[in-house]
């Protein structure tokens, strides 16, 4: 693989030999293994929720740490499938709660197999596709911290520390301002351990689903 391209070229860090090939992206994605166990080891949320959310997490991680190490040719499947898939779980439990009913894994599981398949086209569309699904999960959590005030501080926390990391994360891809290919500082890095955090910050809203009245209900 070296000398080829590989597929995190764009998270500005250098490949190296070895398993690790970018130390620093690697390592940390090991932060969502680190979340998805907790969340599993917890017992905040009823127990099929809890399972889903964490292997989410934790298939995340070993995704990202295959696509930011050894990098086989289809780390990239494996690095885009349990991620999407997690961002559509959190837009379709978001979508559960606001609908006042647990709504089907196929509102979750269908756009994800859909979203990894159009990435076949190219990378311009696995980043619309990326994005897409991403904006829905936020936009859905935001109706989520309007409709449930009693989430509200949960959620905030999660979309401040998820939107700080996405920023730092874009600033650092290759040929942004913080990219410095050789530092041991990658923003990209940066952007595992942050998201991952923010992951492990919602989980006490996920698999919460209240009743339509009481979301509509005056003053809620």
């Amino acid at each position: 693989m070296m000398g080829a391209a590989r597929p995190a070229e764009l998270d500005c860090e250098l490949f190296g030999e070895g398993f690790f090939g970018q130390p620093a992206n690697a390592v940390t994605s090991l932060a969502f293994v680190a979340v998805g166990l907790g969340v599993l080891a917890s017992g905040r949320l009823r127990q099929r929720q809890r399972t889903v959310y964490g292997l989410l997490i934790v298939t995340t991680g070993a995704g990202s740490v295959i696509f930011h190490g050894p990098a086989p040719e289809w780390s990239g499947v494996v690095h885009d499938l349990p991620l999407v898939a997690l961002i559509a779980f959190v837009a379709a439990d978001a979508a559960s709660d606001l609908a006042g009913r647990r709504l089907t894994d196929a509102w979750w599981l269908v756009p994800s197999v859909a979203a990894v398949a159009v990435s076949a086209i190219g990378e311009p569309v696995r980043l619309a596709a990326q994005a897409t699904l991403a904006t829905a999960a936020v936009g859905l959590s935001v109706l989520r911290w309007q409709a449930r005030p009693q989430h509200r501080r949960t959620i905030v926390r999660a979309l401040l520390v998820l939107g700080t990391g996405a920023l730092i994360g874009t600033l650092s891809r290759s040929g942004g301002p913080l990219c410095h290919p050789d530092s041991l500082f990658q923003g990209h890095a940066v952007w595992h351990v942050m998201a991952a955090s923010a992951v492990g910050l919602l989980t006490p809203v996920i698999g919460r689903v209240g009743s339509r009245a009481s979301r509509l209900a005056p003053g809620r």
